[in-house]
């Protein structure tokens, strides 16, 4: 208990973080240590409830269950926690790239200059009745040229940036946010899910030379493709890994529970020989092979209620290769195929099926291999699976916390908080500090 105590003396900070899914409801509280190290203090999930395809459906079941998941994550860290940061995935999720530029006059780049381009940019932000989740600047450009990191300091006729804006319909994120009020927390920000599970699942140098992350959900598979730094496209499929179970249970006339057991236990996507002479048992050790407690024999199934594992397989991979389809079109349309093609990191729940990864590369022909969290202090092993990257990106998005240019002279940066800045209005200010300095 005392090692504990000295421990929590040492974190610079501590901030939570929530992962509001169809299947599963996860929570994690991180702390930063005084030299910048992140260490896991504690972790919890539940079964989902009262969420469907990434919205939510049912308020107070929905706020209930997060607000067990937090518990757990509270009583496993023995600290508590007052807001959180969220992953939002549905909800119409849209990105793009704004492009806006100033006159510099070939002298030296002061802050102030990048202030005012800064605030320049929030008025080109055109979110159409929509709700801006993200609007950062992603590099910044001299005289047209791209990839300037921090341009203080050097000289230009213009000065340049890109700004990745991400956009969600605002009624899903509202109910998200007041979901998770409803249980005792106020929400510190709201991240789009493919941002926070690429900060946990890709390389810096993947996100600048590109590369498309697939993160498939239990309703929804959220295809993304990042370059230049940025996430330049995003496409939500309105299918995932509850399809697959579905379709056992559709496919054997039996329960999903008994369906997303034989999935999990002997799903697979990929066929081996011995397959055709392997019997799975339909019934959990504890459910009696024909009595009420197990319910009927599975379709096809021998006396003891077995059936053949390859027509398990059979049915699995049927299932994703509809899935694959959408995805390759998806990838298509945003230019990431053919010759432009490259890396696909598979995350997600859905990921951590036998083989799913090897059926992936097979039916995209592009490299895929699967993308995990960081092995974080005090991370649980089982949560360094593909299944809880997003709550780890979650956090790992918290303790950056990325400049938005909404906030700027508005105070402290940050994501989604439900009110616009007034930032625009401080633009001539700006110019009459950098007059002051030209001329005095």
């Amino acid at each position: 208990m005392a090692s504990r105590a000295s421990s929590q003396r040492r974190l610079a900070r501590t901030f939570g973080a929530v992962n509001i899914g169809s299947f599963r409801i996860s929570a994690m509280i991180m702390g930063e240590t005084e030299t910048g190290e992140l260490q896991v203090l504690g972790s919890g999930h539940r079964m989902s409830d009262g969420v469907k395809r990434g919205y939510v459906t049912d308020m107070e079941a929905a706020s209930f269950a997060i607000r067990d998941a937090v518990e757990r994550a509270e009583k496993s860290a023995g600290t508590n926690v007052r807001s959180v940061w969220i992953a939002c995935a549905g909800a119409g999720l849209a990105s793009s790239v704004v492009s806006v530029d100033i006159e510099i006059g070939g002298r030296r780049i002061e802050d102030e200059d990048v202030e005012l381009l800064l605030v320049r940019a929030q008025d080109m932000i055109q979110p159409d009745g929509r709700t801006v989740l993200h609007a950062q600047p992603a590099h910044y450009t001299l005289d047209g040229a791209h990839g300037v990191a921090n341009p203080r300091g050097l000289h230009a006729e213009r000065l340049g940036v890109d700004i990745h804006v991400m956009l969600a319909d605002g009624a899903p994120v509202r109910n998200l946010t007041e979901a998770v009020q409803k249980a005792h927390l106020s929400v510190e920000g709201v991240v789009a899910a493919p941002l926070a599970a690429g900060h946990a699942c890709l390389t810096l140098e993947e996100r600048e030379l590109g590369v498309a992350l697939v993160e498939i959900g239990s309703d929804v598979t959220n295809v993304a493709v990042f370059a230049g730094g940025m996430l330049l496209g995003l496409k939500a499929v309105p299918m995932g890994s509850a399809d697959i179970t579905d379709a056992i249970a559709s496919g054997f006339g039996i329960r999903r529970s008994q369906a997303e057991r034989l999935k999990c236990v002997a799903g697979s996507a990929i066929a081996s020989p011995a397959d055709h002479r392997e019997l799975i048992p339909v019934n959990a050790p504890n459910e009696a092979p024909d009595g009420t407690a197990g319910g009927p024999l599975a379709r096809g199934a021998d006396d003891k209620n077995r059936i053949v594992r390859a027509e398990l397989v059979s049915v699995v991979t049927q299932q994703l290769s509809l899935l694959t389809g959408e995805i390759g079109k998806a990838l298509k349309e945003m230019g990431f195929s053919g010759s432009r093609a490259g890396q696909v990191v598979l995350t997600g729940g859905g990921a951590e099926l036998a083989g799913m990864a090897d059926f992936m590369q097979g039916a995209l022909g592009q490299p895929v291999r699967l993308g995990r969290p960081p092995q974080l202090i005090g991370m649980p092993e089982a949560h360094h699976a593909p299944g809880f990257a997003t709550l780890a990106g979650l956090c790992l998005y918290a303790a950056e916390d990325p400049v938005d240019i909404r906030a700027i002279g508005a105070g402290r940066g940050g994501l989604y908080r439900g009110t616009p800045s007034e930032g625009g209005l401080l633009e001539p200010l700006f110019r009459l500090l950098r007059a002051l300095k030209e001329n005095f």
